[in-house]
């Protein structure tokens, strides 16, 4: 039985460092001229041990592939059809249509009702916005499924007038009615704050005035709010405290705040400071190693921070600068980017038969020695035991 333990322990032990993180996704777009089947998408995400995903629309293949794993799934009405949604009999006849035929089997968590509406160039949607998101909700409660799936939207930064220091944060003045709508539906029906929130644009505007050490969650002295003496050691941090602060002016104090994106751009174009293949890796893997510990932010020290990173994959079919089309932390053909520690067990190229798998290494100086120190305990215990066991035989 004691030889049982030991090698329960140690395969434990083995597997340290490669561990599923529980308020950690990933954003898995589709906009690609060669991205792998959905199929092959599900078989990395579980070698990767990632459980949560966002989708940019309700790819049928996507939803059916998923059904009956582990993957919980954001899926996103988009932009366009706000105005049609806002009515109720199209909300139903929608969710009826793009939710209802996978759901339960696929584990459906969220409807994410548009994209960083309060700042889309046609800002005819931010009228929209609140309304679509009361009927798609009225349609999950006629369905019954409003307790197994939440309604929100994400919102970039640009929502903010103020966010530094964070206690500072206030939103603009020509979004805050509706803001003021759409904080009252989250807080009636529990449902979280979502963020894109970017710390690489802060560095790429003012890279002479931001430290890169303080973006990229390196060892840094930080930045202490005066007015809170609350200390800052990340931007990201900063910038969802800034966020929680801006609805308390708006008087809500209780919606948690999740980021729905953050990442780092491997490749950009000349003007596009800091966006490298080293940078990318820093950045991506301390926000892993801080999503390992369910870190809070100063403002919120006891509330797992739930963050999805940007992005799966590059995608090669993206507008804008380059830096758009390399945030991934695969290529297409599911080889690494770049190395953010995520150790390849085995690659094959997009032609094979077989999917290629990795896993999540996270191993820093300071978890190597904690691993060695778990070791030793579990060594002097069987050591322990295997002589008590002795000493009972010879009694």
């Amino acid at each position: 039985m004691m030889i049982h333990v030991f090698l329960l322990l140690s395969l434990c032990f083995s597997d340290y460092g490669i561990l599923p993180v529980a308020s950690l996704g990933i954003n898995y777009g589709q906009v690609g001229s060669n991205l792998p089947p959905p199929d092959k998408v599900l078989g990395l995400l579980s070698s990767l041990k990632i459980t949560k995903a966002k989708i940019y629309d309700t790819n049928p293949q996507i939803l059916t592939t998923f059904a009956n794993s582990n993957v919980e799934l954001i899926v996103t009405v988009e932009n366009q059809m706000l105005a049609v949604v806002m009515d109720p009999q199209q909300a139903l006849q929608w969710v009826i249509t793009h939710i209802k035929p996978y759901f339960p089997a696929t584990k459906i968590t969220e409807i994410s009702v548009g994209n960083e509406v309060f700042t889309d160039d046609d800002t005819s949607l931010i009228g929209y916005l609140v309304p679509a998101m009361v009927s798609i909700h009225g349609a999950l409660v006629q369905l019954g499924l409003d307790k197994y799936i939440h309604v929100s939207t994400p919102n970039s930064l640009a929502i903010l007038q103020e966010s530094f220091p964070p206690s500072a944060g206030s939103f603009k003045s020509q979004v805050s009615a509706t803001m003021s709508q759409y904080l009252q539906f989250l807080a009636n029906t529990g449902s979280p704050f979502w963020i894109n929130a970017y710390p690489y644009f802060a560095y790429k505007g003012a890279p002479n005035n931001v430290s890169l050490d303080y973006v990229l969650f390196n060892k840094n002295p930080g930045m202490v709010d005066p007015y809170t003496k609350l200390h800052y050691d990340n931007m990201l941090y900063a910038q969802v405290d800034a966020v929680v602060y801006a609805m308390f002016r708006l008087g809500y104090s209780g919606i948690e705040v999740r980021v729905s994106e953050t990442g780092w751009p491997s490749k950009g174009d000349p003007d596009e400071t800091g966006a490298t293949p080293a940078n990318a890796a820093v950045y991506n893997r301390n926000l892993l190693r801080r999503q390992m510990r369910n870190e809070g932010t100063p403002l919120r020290p006891n509330t797992k921070l739930e963050v999805y990173l940007f992005a799966l994959f590059n995608e090669d079919m993206k507008p804008g600068p380059t830096s758009e089309r390399n945030y991934g932390l695969f290529q297409p053909d599911g080889t690494i980017a770049y190395n953010v520690g995520l150790s390849a067990l085995s690659t094959t190229s997009s032609t094979s038969s077989s999917s290629s798998s990795a896993s999540i290494f996270l191993t820093s100086s300071a978890d190597k020695a904690a691993k060695m120190r778990y070791q030793s305990l579990v060594y002097w215990m069987f050591v322990y035991l295997l002589a008590f066991q002795v000493l009972l035989r010879q009694h």
